[in-house]
């Protein structure tokens, strides 16, 4: 069992990625859809009582942020994995101007997430962290973190 925790700005490609890669094995977590902590932690709670391995789909740009799920993943003996994806504010805005209306993230609230954003590491508890760019192509580069 496992915890995937996405870490980016909006509009990096995070959803997507998830889509792409956990689609089939994972469950979905993000407050997005969920619109509360509350929720989130009723899912998340669910998912570790019943051994079900998921993903968190949201920006998670502090450390004190991904620590709400590393903590409890680790006491619960599931692997941790992080997928950092490099910010790049002016692709980010490009995609992000592209949603639908409802899901336009004003440029500033990317300009803060990108302002807080605290580079990951492996001394937060991940078993694994892996850095991922948007290539020219628009496909997914995943490399080792370093």
């Amino acid at each position: 069992m496992e915890v995937v925790i996405l870490i980016g700005i909006q509009g990096a490609g995070k959803s997507t990625f998830c889509q792409q890669r956990f689609y089939d094995t994972h469950i979905r977590v993000n407050l997005d859809m969920l619109r509360t902590r509350r929720r989130e932690a009723c899912i998340v709670d669910a998912c570790f009582a019943s051994r079900q391995s998921f993903v968190v789909d949201n920006t998670n740009p502090t450390q004190y942020d991904r620590s709400r799920y590393i903590k409890p993943a680790k006491a619960a003996k599931f692997n941790v994995i992080g997928y950092y994806f490099q910010p790049d504010i002016e692709a980010c805005d490009e995609r992000n101007r592209k949603r639908p209306s409802a899901q336009v993230v004003p440029g500033f609230v990317l300009q803060a997430t990108s302002n807080r954003m605290e580079k990951p590491s492996l001394d937060e508890g991940f078993d694994k962290l892996y850095s991922v760019r948007v290539d020219a192509k628009g496909k997914f580069v995943v490399k080792a973190f370093r």
